[in-house]
């Protein structure tokens, strides 16, 4: 039996943290002397007393190693406990919605999927914006900081937390995972404060910069406007496109940047492989829109650079009518999502990196057809492939494209519409957070879903923040057995 113990002293430890965070949206409506403060101060106190108290009745274990299990275990055990305290303040202030819906909101801002079930945030008070935005913050890096300040104390290796993620240091460049979490966050921070600043460079009022900031650099697409990007400038634009970009590359390449190594970033063949089908697919829509619409020249090519680049970056902001634009460009938008950002950044899907492997995978088979005896060594950046980490992506790919169809009928059978049942099941999946298809209504939000499909939703974010196989083998028997 898997003594739940340690896992129970971190979730706890990491809940009353978070409900330390929710003192800032507290702070901001008392200043403004909004009502909807008690909300948060609540929500608060509510999440430092169980938290606080369940760190203590698990504190005898605390000194003892986390096992393999454990760190599964505690992995899940902060993706799907602490989204149910980061949706109080939705229950107990504005919007007091129901539980479903606010924890779809809190799951969704968690994972960083920004899918939203939300009508009229452009009317929510100024603390239930930015609490939207510091989910997503968290959500991106930050619930992986605030855990690995607590995993020293359990005398574990952090790697083995962050491998339950499904983040990838790509050769471990730095050796403790204590240095890791702090060099990381300081990139994070660094990039989310350059990203605010930008964003209020380029004419953004100042609270919407902040809240953006929050949500780009994080890939998770919570916006305090109900049409999103939709409405503003084209240096606002292209300052988002920049920055989801950014936030959507390998971390581990900022940390060696600012120890002064700056070929790794640019000798990374994932990092050129990105920037090349982004490059590839924005040319290849925007010409299919010259073609088929009159529209000119440079917005076409403007918001089909911002709204490819937020599907493939997994954000999920949005600028003008996507879903008019067409089938081709939803096909492009629906074969990106699935490939997802880089391996070792805060996006889902299925990453640059394991789409590369699974194409090299494939090329190398077709050759091998052609000539049976030629033995074909498989190499990614130089370095050659263990045949264990080729079966390991291909049973991913494969799991992955399976879960994507169980999902898309259940959901179906929940009485949606299949095109909405399929773009609903992939946003969810690759935590895009994109709205497609007849469900999303006049309101452009995810409300109208039945509670069934929602809870659908919820475990399919979960799922796709977690690179799938780490929920999955909880599932299984022998998980369980001593």
């Amino acid at each position: 039996m898997v003594d739940l113990r340690p896992v129970g002293y971190v979730i706890g430890l990491v809940v009353a943290a978070l409900g330390a965070t929710m003192l800032v949206p507290f702070v901001v409506d008392l200043a403004l002397g909004d009502a909807n403060a008690h909300a948060f101060a609540e929500a608060a106190l509510v999440s430092v007393v169980i938290g606080g108290l369940t760190a203590v009745a698990c504190q005898n274990r605390a000194g003892r190693s986390l096992s393999v299990r454990q760190a599964f275990l505690l992995t899940l055990g902060i993706w799907m406990f602490v989204p149910f305290f980061g949706a109080l303040p939705f229950i107990i202030g504005v919007p007091e919605v129901r539980f479903i819906d606010a924890y779809f909101e809190a799951v969704s801002g968690i994972t960083t999927t920004g899918a939203s079930v939300f009508v009229g945030v452009d009317d929510l008070p100024a603390g239930v914006t930015l609490w939207r935005g510091m989910l997503n913050w968290l959500g991106g890096l930050g619930i992986a900081f605030i855990a690995m300040i607590f995993l020293p104390m359990m005398r574990v290796g952090g790697m083995q937390f962050f491998r339950t993620e499904g983040f990838d240091t790509f050769g471990k460049v730095l050796p403790r995972a204590t240095d890791i979490a702090r060099e990381l966050f300081i990139v994070y921070a660094l990039l989310t404060a350059g990203c605010m600043a930008a964003y209020a460079i380029a004419g953004m009022p100042p609270f919407e910069a902040v809240a953006h900031g929050l949500a780009t650099i994080a890939t998770g697409g919570f916006s305090p406007r109900g049409a999103s990007f939709t409405g503003y400038g084209p240096e606002i634009h292209y300052t988002a496109v920049a920055f989801m970009i950014l936030g959507s590359l390998p971390y581990v390449r900022y940390v060696q940047l600012l120890r002064g190594a700056t070929r790794p970033l640019r000798s990374d063949p994932q990092v050129r492989i990105y920037l090349l089908w982004i490059a590839i697919a924005v040319t290849g829509v925007t010409v299919w829109r010259l073609v088929t619409s009159d529209q000119s020249a440079e917005p076409a090519f403007r918001e089909t650079l911002f709204n490819l680049v937020s599907i493939i970056s997994c954000t999920g902001f949005g600028a003008g009518d996507f879903s008019a634009w067409g089938a081709f460009p939803a096909i492009v938008a629906l074969w990106l999502g699935i490939m997802g950002a880089c391996s070792g950044s805060s996006s889902a899907g299925l990453s640059v990196f394991r789409v590369q492997i699974m194409f090299s995978v494939l090329s190398a088979r077709i050759r091998q057809i052609q000539t049976p005896h030629q033995i074909i060594a498989l190499r990614y950046g130089g370095q050659l492939i263990e045949s264990d980490t080729v079966d390991a992506i291909m049973l991913f790919v494969g799991a992955y494209v399976v879960t994507l169809g169980v999902f898309s009928v259940l959901i179906a059978a929940c009485g949606v519409d299949f095109e909405s049942a399929l773009f609903t099941s992939w946003t969810a999946m690759a935590n895009i957070g994109y709205g497609y298809g007849a469900i999303l209504g006049d309101t452009g939000t995810h409300i109208a879903l039945p509670d069934l499909a929602k809870l659908l939703m919820i475990l399919a974010m979960i799922m796709g923040r977690l690179s799938l196989l780490s929920v999955l083998v909880i599932l299984l028997p022998r998980f369980w057995r001593d």
